[in-house]
């Protein structure tokens, strides 16, 4: 395959807004970014096929090695670029292993969320129920509930996983940033939306941040009450 670069995203997708951030935080700044459509199927193209046979973004490739799946980019990131940029994996055996912990327990704060938010989309209106919906919330707020514990344990004005920023931080806060779209109330989880409002200044973070949210204000309040 020829050496060559490219970042295929979509906007406002918390997986494709995490390899965004990790790029910056590494510098590597050699990546062209080519910005896809969702609403016209452009992810679904033979040219990204090609390279992502699940039709899926985002879709990543760096000097002609292909790395899909977010997390497993992020990580190839720094794997490459240790010496260059931020550090996002610390060296501590304990400090790695809580960075390590917090990155794949989103996964399950994604699939919690996306199980609560989209139920009226995926699951056909003769299929749903009211009761898998009030399930779906509360499995939601649980989740929630844990990760302002966490928050609250780490202290003022932590990080997810300790007092630097990591790659942690990085597959968290695009997720959270799609919450807080949502309507996730600031009252019921202070220390997430106090993270939030901090995490969300930083450089690598703002220069990334999804186009069409700028343009379009958060109106949706579908979290309010999770």
């Amino acid at each position: 395959m020829a050496e060559r670069s490219t970042l295929y995203w979509g906007s406002g997708s918390p997986p494709c807004w995490r390899v965004m951030i990790a790029l910056k935080e590494k510098q590597v700044l050699d990546v062209p970014h080519k910005l896809l459509s969702f609403d016209k199927q452009e992810h679904k193209s033979p040219e990204l096929l090609a390279l992502n046979p699940r039709g899926q973004l985002p879709t990543f490739v760096y000097k002609g090695n292909i790395v899909n799946e977010s997390m497993a980019a992020c990580l190839y990131l720094e794997s490459q670029f240790k010496t260059q940029g931020n550090q996002l994996i610390p060296d501590g055996p304990a400090e790695q292993a809580l960075v390590y912990q917090r990155i794949f327990e989103v996964v399950t704060l994604h699939q919690k969320m996306a199980d609560f938010l989209f139920y009226n989309w995926r699951v056909p209106e003769s299929e749903r129920h009211e009761t898998a919906l009030a399930r779906n919330k509360s499995l939601l707020t649980t989740e929630f509930k844990l990760w302002e514990g966490y928050l609250e344990k780490m202290g003022p004005r932590s990080y997810i996983a300790g007092k630097n920023f990591t790659m942690a931080d990085i597959m968290l806060f695009p997720h959270l940033a799609f919450c807080v779209r949502f309507g996730l109330s600031q009252k019921r989880y202070p220390n997430l939306l106090d993270y939030y409002n901090r995490v969300k200044e930083r450089p690598s973070i703002q220069t990334t941040w999804p186009p069409h949210w700028k343009e379009n204000p958060p109106t949706m309040d579908s979290l309010k009450d999770a």
